[in-house]
């Protein structure tokens, strides 16, 4: 560590090698806990702090920052940075970095994991099994397949084109839609076609989000939408809670307008809502036509190791003086010229 090094706050857990590369330059103040700390207990440790390694578990707005007036950087751990009030970190002038791709492939591989459990009712098969009664094959358990349907994806980013990639061995029609389109080379490439989002929802027997979650996005599939859907359509979300209506969703499952839906993500982690709900419908908890994981797109020992090591590096290079730091999401920060 530099004398008079600086320091950085870590808000969760991380990897032994990227916490020893902060350690190499800075103060470092981590939670070394499985934990996340309160709002509350970070803002008494960030107060002194000059950057922050944040995390998934993270809010910081206005206020927060308003009390952190050391603060030049933070690294955020993670792509969607939707908990994070851009507007408030350019004010305050505060640098705002992320990781712009190495989460994309991890989650779209579940993603299509998840396509497959829901299509297939995976999770009823394997209740079956441990239930004792399963003595062999019967004709009894069918489903449907991502071979020969038509998939719609919402959001054609890096998540979606990794998706898209992921779907192209199965072979099923892609539809997809997003306000920017790609160009025709990238359409060519993946096999993909781009329509209305209201045509994206009544064609597609799979509906894939995988959009940022923005105010224009925040409940995307709502109750208005699912009126919409090809009758029995699942769908699939890992990308962020918000982008659903989670009690719409959870009537559009009773009335059978979705044969299911699957997710990795959930309303109740979008921080920077206000009223956000805080736990998941008891009604999506209890339907026998969900499957759940939870959060664990990027849970790859080797994937959140770069991840974390992404992080601290940016950190590294931005007090090494590199504008903008890797990952950087806007380029201006407190006591630095415009790049």
């Amino acid at each position: 560590m530099k004398p008079n090094a600086e320091i950085v706050v870590v808000t969760n857990r991380m990897d032994p090698a990227a916490l020893e590369l902060l350690h190499a330059h800075f103060q470092v103040i981590a939670n070394t806990n499985d934990q996340p700390w309160t709002r509350e207990e970070l803002l008494a440790r960030a107060q002194s702090a000059s950057a922050v390694v944040a995390f998934m578990t993270d809010r910081m707005d206005d206020a927060f920052l308003t009390k952190c007036p050391l603060l030049k950087i933070v690294s955020c751990a993670l792509k969607g940075y939707d908990n994070f009030d851009v507007e408030a970190f350019k004010r305050h002038g505060v640098w705002l970095s992320i990781v712009p791709d190495l989460l994309s492939m991890p989650t779209a591989e579940l993603t299509v994991g998840l396509m497959i459990a829901a299509a297939r009712a995976f999770h009823h098969g394997d209740r079956f099994v441990r239930s004792g009664n399963f003595h062999g094959w019967r004709s009894i358990w069918s489903g449907s397949t991502i071979s020969g349907s038509i998939v719609g994806i919402i959001g054609m980013g890096s998540l979606g084109s990794a998706i898209a990639k992921c779907l192209k061995g199965f072979n099923p029609q892609i539809i997809y839609h997003d306000v920017r389109q790609i160009s025709s080379d990238r359409l060519k490439e993946l096999g993909l076609t781009w329509v209305e989002r209201d045509e994206l929802l009544s064609r597609s027997d799979f509906i894939v989000l995988a959009a940022p979650l923005l105010p224009q996005t925040t409940h995307m599939i709502d109750s208005r939408a699912l009126a919409l859907v090809k009758h029995g359509a699942v769908l699939i979300n890992a990308a962020r809670g918000s982008l659903v209506n989670e009690e719409a969703v959870a009537e559009a499952l009773k009335n059978g307008a979705l044969s299911a839906y699957a997710a990795d993500v959930y309303e109740l982690e979008d921080q920077i809502r206000s009223g956000r709900p805080l736990e998941i419908p008891p009604q999506l908890l209890n339907s026998d036509r969900t499957i759940f994981t939870p959060h664990i797109g990027s849970a790859i020992p080797a994937i959140r190791r770069e991840i974390e090591l992404f992080a601290a590096n940016s950190i590294v290079q931005f007090f090494d003086g590199v504008r903008p730091p890797p990952g950087a999401v806007f380029q201006v920060g407190r006591n630095s010229a415009p790049c």
